[in-house]
């Protein structure tokens, strides 16, 4: 897989290359992207760079176009933005050393955390095992190494939330009540379950996903996971899981009867339409129906759904309202809606129409009651997704192929032994190199520039890109300077990790597990 970072100057989030197979997203496979814009328009992420200019001081991962896409992300950048509450919260499975890899995530979490947000890292550990198979022992001598790195790159735990999946109660009872939302029929489809998958494993994903909304057990507030874009079939679930357990939902709408979005925006078009007409008009469902069979243009399933339904009602006023849907709300929490509701309302057996309230304040009613009532209030989870790194090697960085990746654990002269053999995107010789340039953006030397090793000077990963385009950069000197940070880095940040070592017990998170 080749991933590209494009230059930092001029961050490249579309992925960059082309003709890839269709994008099979595997949470605990081996997933390759040759080509991430498959993924915005297959999965739904958006790209990062529309919102950078919305985020304040933006981690050199997001300028750089590292982090390459969003699911939602604007609400935590307006949280930072406001000063207001907001948490960021991701995991990691202890099944093997961590390594620069990894690294991402830490400063994700870390970084989100320093931008005021409620920070969580979590130890899979329910997953290590149920997943992978590990051992407790050996689940628990990854955890160890996982923790001291994450405090060595800057997590502060005083300010933070670390756990274990294992040992945290609640998050256990928050993921049985997540299964009550949830079928097999539904994981099967997400997650190619079968026959033969371990019921361990199922309830694993369960876990992840009250995980995912753990932050907001005390109050909802936006809530970002920064992942790997294979992680995306867990946070497409949890936002569906979140919406279920709502109280209520609120959403547009016309007229009595139910619609989905497709129908509820021809039923918008035509009330416009109808109303710019004559404005004191009384809009009919009949009259909108009519206007629809005349603008008929050859078969349309969804308009014809349409104009069977606005026929049915007839004379029905067609008018636009906010709709409060009851999902699962308590017979309290209904009446209690019902009576919170000022001006003109319609109250149904499973909703109530609101006549003059906007979408926003019927969405902060709605959570008010629901909160009021017992329930939890979610708001919808955010994602943002970086790029996997390139194996030094060149393909996948995997922690099964010692040479592929550099391990936070290594010798530094061995992370340094590492980087000079590594593969470049450079030309066959040095006299090609100077004449057409080299190939940064298929250059995994650079990747450890723009990644890790220039940090956050802008114009060092600048330096290194441009210089190696145009031809003035050779590989051998490129290795031997980043050789030498990936030495200074190691040994920089195995001098934190021991001094840390000592101070695990401080910690409130259990080093052992209770299941061994």
């Amino acid at each position: 897989m080749t991933e590209d970072t494009g230059t930092p100057t001029d961050a490249r989030t579309d992925g960059g290359t082309t003709g890839a197979d269709d994008v099979t997203l595997d949470p605990w496979g081996s997933s390759t992207i040759a080509d991430y814009r498959k993924l915005f328009e297959e999965f739904g992420i958006e790209a990062f760079d529309a919102l950078l200019d919305a985020v304040p001081e933006p981690h050199y991962l997001m300028r750089r176009g590292v982090i390459f896409g969003q699911r939602d992300y604007r609400p935590v950048a307006r949280a930072m933005r406001e000063d207001d509450p907001f948490a960021v919260l991701s995991g990691f499975m202890p099944t093997g050393d961590p390594h620069i890899g990894h690294k991402l995530v830490f400063d994700e979490i870390i970084w989100h955390q320093e931008q005021g947000g409620d920070a969580y890292a979590v130890i899979a550990d329910l997953e290590a095992n149920a997943a992978r198979g590990l051992s407790w022992a050996a689940i628990d001598e990854h955890t160890k190494n996982y923790l001291l790195s994450l405090l060595a790159l800057g997590f502060d735990p005083e300010d933070g939330t670390l756990y274990r999946q294992s040992e945290n109660r609640a998050l256990q009872d928050l993921a049985f009540e997540l299964g009550a939302e949830a079928n097999l029929s539904e994981l099967d489809a997400i997650y190619g379950f079968g026959g033969d998958t371990e019921v361990s494993h199922v309830q694993s994903v369960l876990t992840q996903m009250a995980d995912i909304l753990y932050p907001q057990l005390d109050a909802p507030k936006p809530t970002v996971i920064p992942v790997g874009p294979d992680q995306d079939p867990h946070i497409r679930l949890a936002r569906d899981l979140a919406a279920r357990t709502r109280f209520f939902g609120v959403t547009e709408a016309y007229a009595s009867f139910a619609t989905d979005d497709d129908e509820r925006a021809i039923l918008a078009d035509a009330y416009e339409t109808l109303i710019a007409r004559d404005p004191d008009a009384t809009v009919r469902c009949e009259d909108a129906a009519r206007l629809l069979e005349t603008d008929r243009q050859g078969h349309d399933a969804v308009r014809d759904r349409v104009i069977t339904m606005l026929n049915e009602a007839g004379k029905e006023p067609l008018r636009p309202r906010v709709r409060f849907l009851d999902r699962n709300a308590t017979d309290e929490a209904f009446e209690a809606l019902v009576e919170s509701i000022d001006g003109e309302k319609r109250v149904y057996d499973a909703h109530v129409d609101a006549f003059e309230m906007d979408h926003g304040a019927a969405e902060t009613l709605a959570r008010e009651l629901e909160l009021d009532h017992g329930g939890h209030g979610f708001q919808l989870p955010s994602s943002i997704y970086h790029r996997f790194m390139t194996g030094l090697t060149g393909g996948k960085m995997s922690s099964s192929e010692p040479a592929s990746h550099i391990s936070l654990l290594e010798p530094p002269e061995s992370g340094k032994d590492k980087v000079l053999s590594a593969t470049t995107g450079g030309r066959t010789t040095a006299e090609e190199q100077r004449e057409l340039g080299g190939e940064p953006d298929d250059c995994p030397v650079y990747e450890l520039y723009a990644y890790l090793l220039a940090g956050d000077d802008d114009a060092l990963a600048t330096e290194v890109y441009e210089e190696c385009l145009g031809g003035d950069r050779l590989c051998g000197g490129c290795k031997q300077q980043a050789a030498d940070l990936m030495e200074a880095f190691l040994d920089d940040h195995q001098d934190k990790r021991d001094e840390w070592a000592d101070r695990l017990d401080e910690l409130d998170i259990e080093q052992t597990s209770s299941r061994r």
